[in-house]
């Protein structure tokens, strides 16, 4: 009833920048906190960043100042923009939305993630 699909992955350069977006679609009542995650290669997925609904901000310390997110609660899309990318920033990305659906109970969902790739 709810699908995450996140964008904006790929390979780039250490000291580059990528944009990743993640739309929320279905039948969406209310959107709460939404997050970014990662997991790279034999790690555990780990917490980047995470918004509530009413702005409040939260980053791994890994990414500080370096990562900023946002959201734009009318079109129920979250966004990470990632600059001064290091190779250990390499892994799948995931987006998080605790999302109350329109007839029903408050989950939390996942995207499907997108790969992250940044080269030495």
């Amino acid at each position: 009833q709810v699908q995450l699909v996140e964008s904006g992955g790929g390979l780039v350069q250490a000291g580059g920048s990528l944009r990743l977006s993640c739309a929320a679609s279905g039948s969406i009542g209310s959107t709460y906190a939404m997050g970014w995650y990662r997991q790279a290669p034999g790690k555990q997925r780990e917490l980047v960043a995470t918004i509530t609904s009413g702005g409040r901000i939260n980053y791994a310390d890994s990414v500080k100042g370096r990562f900023t997110i946002s959201r734009d609660n009318s079109k129920n899309t979250l966004y990470l923009q990632m600059n001064s990318l290091k190779p250990e920033d390499t892994a799948i990305y995931y987006c998080n939305a605790d999302i109350r659906i329109r007839v029903g109970p408050r989950a939390d969902y996942w995207g499907q993630g997108t790969q992250v790739t940044v080269s030495s």
